[in-house]
C-alpha cells in the first residue's frame, strides 16, 4: 500500500479506505466487535466513559463505530474504542458502524491519529504511538510527522521522554508528573544515575514544583557537576561534552536511553536501555537485522 500523508486531519484518510456501505452505516451486534490490541491508548478514563454511557443510553450512538473486517469474520475497531466501550456498558446489543476495507498499517495509522485528534492522549501514550509506527513500518521520524499531521521537532521532543527511566515514565503516564516536568529531566539523563534521576523525580512530585521550578533545579545540579568535575587534560572535557551530545541525539532517534562508557585507553562500550523482553527482542533485530531470530531457533 502506498503510504498517504495524514496532515489532512483524520476524516480525510478514512475517506480513503472505503468499501461499498462507506455513504451509508451497518449495524453490527456488539459481540462480533472487538478492540484492537495493538491500540496505542492503554488507559481509558473510567468516568468519562461512564458519563458517555449515560449519553448513549438516554440519546443513542450518534457517532458510529469505525470498523473493519477480519478474516475469522468479527470485526476490529479502528476508530471509537472509548464509544464501543460506553455501549457495553450501556447495555446496547447493536451499534451503528462503518466499515472500512484497511491494512495493518492504514487501521494502525486511523487508530493513532483518531487519538491525537479526539482524546488527548497522555505523552507516553502520544510517545510510543509514534515509536511504534516508526517500529512496525520502518518510517522516519519524518515520515511518521507527515502522516499524523505534525512537525517533525514535535515528534522528536516527545519521544526523547522515552529515553527516562521506567519510574518516571510510569509517573507521566499516570499524569502524576506533566510532560513539561519530564522534558526538563531530560538533561540529567547522563549527569547523575537512574536511581538519582528517579529520586528527582519523586520530589519533584511531592514537592509540587512548577516547571520553571524545575528547569531551574536542573540547570543548579548540572552546573553543579561540572564544577565537580575533576582537572584533567585540556581535551577530555571537550571529548566528554561530544560524547553526551551524541548520547543525548542517539536517545532522541531511537526512542530509548543509550550511554557511551570509554575507559583512559579509548576503547569502550555503549549500552541500551530496553523496557521488556519484547522490547529487547526488537531492539536485536534493529540491529541484526529482521532474520536474526529465525536463524537462531
Amino acid at each position: 500500500m502506498a503510504k498517504k500523508g495524514l496532515g489532512r486531519g483524520l476524516d480525510a484518510l478514512l475517506a480513503e479506505n472505503t468499501t461499498d456501505n462507506a455513504d451509508g452505516i451497518a449495524v453490527l451486534r456488539l459481540a462480533d466487535i472487538e478492540p484492537n490490541l495493538k491500540q496505542v491508548r492503554k488507559k481509558f478514563d473510567a468516568e468519562a466513559i461512564a458519563e458517555l454511557a449515560s449519553s448513549v443510553k438516554e440519546h443513542g450512538l450518534i457517532q458510529p463505530i469505525v470498523v473493519r473486517r477480519l478474516k475469522n469474520g468479527f470485526y476490529q475497531i479502528i476508530a471509537g474504542e472509548r464509544r464501543w466501550r460506553a455501549c457495553k456498558i450501556a447495555g446496547l446489543t447493536e451499534v451503528p458502524v462503518i466499515i472500512r476495507d484497511t491494512d495493518d498499517e492504514a487501521s494502525s495509522l486511523i487508530a493513532l491519529v483518531e487519538n491525537l485528534q479526539r482524546e488527548n492522549l497522555n505523552p507516553v501514550e502520544e510517545a510510543n504511538g509514534y515509536k511504534n509506527l516508526m517500529e512496525v513500518y520502518g518510517l522516519t521520524q519524518e515520515e511518521t510527522a507527515a502522516k499524523v499531521g505534525k512537525s517533525r521537532p514535535a515528534v522528536a521532543n516527545i519521544m526523547r521522554i522515552l529515553a527516562l527511566p521506567e519510574r518516571i515514565i510510569a509517573l507521566v503516564r499516570e499524569n502524576k508528573l506533566s510532560y513539561g516536568h519530564a522534558r526538563a529531566l531530560l538533561p540529567l539523563i547522563n549527569t547523575v544515575n537512574e536511581k538519582e534521576l528517579e529520586d528527582t523525580a519523586e520530589k519533584i512530585c511531592e514537592s509540587g514544583l512548577s516547571v520553571r521550578e524545575t528547569e531551574n533545579m536542573v540547570k543548579s545540579r548540572l552546573e553543579k557537576a561540572t564544577r565537580k568535575q575533576p582537572a584533567v587534560s585540556v581535551r577530555a572535557p571537550v571529548k566528554s561534552d561530544y560524547y553526551k551530545r551524541l548520547e543525548s541525539d542517539a536517545s532522541s532517534k531511537l526512542g530509548r536511553r543509550m550511554s557511551i562508557h570509554e575507559n583512559r585507553n579509548g576503547h569502550g562500550h555503549i549500552s541500551l536501555a530496553f523496557s521488556s523482553s519484547k522490547d529487547l527482542e526488537r531492539l536485536v533485530e534493529s540491529l541484526c537485522g529482521d532474520d536474526f531470530f529465525d536463524n537462531n531457533d
